[in-house]
């Protein structure tokens, strides 16, 4: 009987050798593409075939999802009608372990044929016809396969998939793509969410409880109850944030007075709240409160004039956690 543990160990430690031993080949042919991709009015344009094309079409993702405009080709549709696709400035990157695999041997003469030589090989075997007859070759070597019979790819097209991530990374460098840019791309799902939704976008405007300083503590409980948010906030006559009052003060003024009657909201408020802007995101909001412990952040504008309060209930229900 196999000992499956101890064989799917060493399939892993394979591959990572396999991934380890691609920093030898980030030569200037990697910093060449790099350049020319970033310097290119047009797209670029992944091809392969079988499992290269597999990982062609998560290159393409990657690139789209971080503001490199890609398409995928299939190798064997492009001989059939797909080559139409490719424009003269277009960046066109052949994915293959062999580089001499039948569909890419008619492929690239045609590619050329038609006006596009920059044709960029990511490839294992740098003696194949397809690096022989691109403009860069990526090198995506590897020894053998993570497959006991060195056939089914494997570590091939791990190699392929990090050197590709390499790629669409630098690319994010060269771009200083940023969190705002991501979020342009991705408005959907809890990612989405995170990268776009605002404190603007959750938090109730028209429900701003407040008191003054001078106000007796039973009418900061009515405002504080009114508000439903578990605190209210203590302002100056221009609007200005002074200090918050939660439920926890109250509490804590239940324990230190034996007689409240007399009790102001100077006298219990705090005086430093926790602040956030409406502009912020509202997962860096709910982050604020998670490593403070607290439920709600006072709102203001950059004068330190109160808007309102965002609850940690605001931002689960829009489903930014």
């Amino acid at each position: 009987m196999v000992d499956i543990k101890a064989f799917a160990r060493k399939v892993i430690q394979d591959e990572v050798e396999a991934v380890q031993k691609l920093e030898n080949y980030i030569d200037d042919d990697f910093e060449a593409v790099v350049k020319l991709i970033y310097e290119s009015k047009g797209r670029v344009i992944i091809t392969g075939i079988g499992k290269s094309a597999i990982i062609a079409t998560k290159i393409v993702a990657t690139m789209n999802s971080t503001g490199t405009p890609a398409v995928f080709m299939h190798a064997a549709d492009a001989i059939h009608g797909d080559l139409g696709m490719i424009r003269d400035e277009d960046v066109v990157i052949c994915v293959s372990k062999s580089g001499n695999t039948p569909e890419i041997k008619v492929l690239v003469p045609l590619i050329r044929n038609n006006g596009n030589d920059k044709i960029i090989a990511m490839v294992s075997n740098t003696d194949s016809f397809l690096a022989r007859n691109a403009m860069y070759v990526l090198k995506a070597k590897v020894e053998k396969e993570a497959c006991p019979l060195n056939l089914a790819p494997t570590s091939s097209t791990t190699a392929q998939l990090v050197l590709g991530d390499a790629l669409a990374m630098c690319l994010v460098e060269c771009r200083s793509f940023s969190s705002r840019d991501f979020a342009k791309y991705h408005p959907g799902g809890t990612l989405g969410k995170r990268l776009y939704t605002r404190v603007s976008d959750v938090y109730d405007a028209d429900n701003r409880p407040s008191v003054s300083a001078d106000t007796d503590i039973r009418t900061v409980i009515l405002a504080m109850s009114r508000g439903r948010l578990g605190a209210v906030a203590i302002v100056d006559a221009d609007q200005c944030l002074q200090g918050i009052i939660t439920d926890g003060d109250l509490r804590r003024m239940m324990e230190k007075y034996k007689d409240t009657t007399s009790l102001t909201a100077k006298d219990i408020m705090s005086v430093s709240p926790k602040t956030i802007s409406e502009d912020e995101l509202a997962y860096n909001a709910y982050r604020l409160m998670e490593q403070n412990s607290i439920t709600q952040l006072v709102v203001v504008d950059e004068g330190h004039h109160y808007k309102g309060m965002v609850h940690i209930h605001d931002i689960l229900r829009e489903g930014v956690v």
